[in-house]
């Protein structure tokens, strides 16, 4: 081969490189569009809601389950302080959660929510929740958090069952460690 047929090689190698890089950054916001225009994943949309205009559909009652799990390596405990709850649509609801951080080191925290099934989630509405926030908890830590919520009147009939998971996630940044140490 030639310098030239190297050189051309060697660009090419660079900028499939550097789409890649680009593509990998990209895929997270792209995924989280995604779910939001086909309610695919029941991605809660994370914000705060108004519940000042929500009137309470009394007529109607909506189970709402709770699941938390932990990404692997999390040296913390995790949970909603209830299974299960009955609202109806309209309601503010507040449920509890409970973390505690197990490890020797300050931990921090990320819940990611999920909503099945996604059709719900665009009726979920939560006025507050830790998941909004990181957590930070110290050595032996632990927490109570508060989750409100509303459903949508305007649930569909069918939906009689809405299970809202949360993946909690260690956003510990690399060196704060040493900072937590000192």
């Amino acid at each position: 081969m030639s310098k030239a047929n190297n050189k051309n090689v060697l660009f090419k190698a660079i900028g499939i490189t550097a789409l890649m890089t680009v593509f990998a950054f990209a895929m997270v916001p792209l995924y989280n569009v995604f779910c939001e225009i086909t309610g695919i994943n029941g991605k809660v949309v994370v914000s705060e809601a108004l519940y000042d205009e929500v009137e309470t559909d009394t007529n109607r009652t909506v189970t709402i389950e709770f699941i938390t799990s932990i990404n692997r390596g999390m040296p913390w405990e995790f949970k909603s302080t209830i299974n299960k709850i009955d609202v109806h649509p309209g309601e503010l609801k507040e449920v509890m959660f409970y973390a505690r951080n197990y490890s020797q080191k300050t931990i921090t925290g990320q819940a990611v929510p999920s909503v099945a099934p996604g059709q719900a989630s665009f009726y979920l509405n939560k006025t507050e929740c830790f998941c909004f926030d990181q957590q930070t908890l110290k050595p032996g830590e632990e927490i109570k958090m508060p989750m409100k919520f509303y459903i949508d009147p305007e649930l569909p009939e069918h939906l009689h069952t809405v299970t809202m998971s949360y993946v909690l996630f260690n956003a510990t940044s690399k060196g704060s460690d040493s900072v937590a140490a000192n």
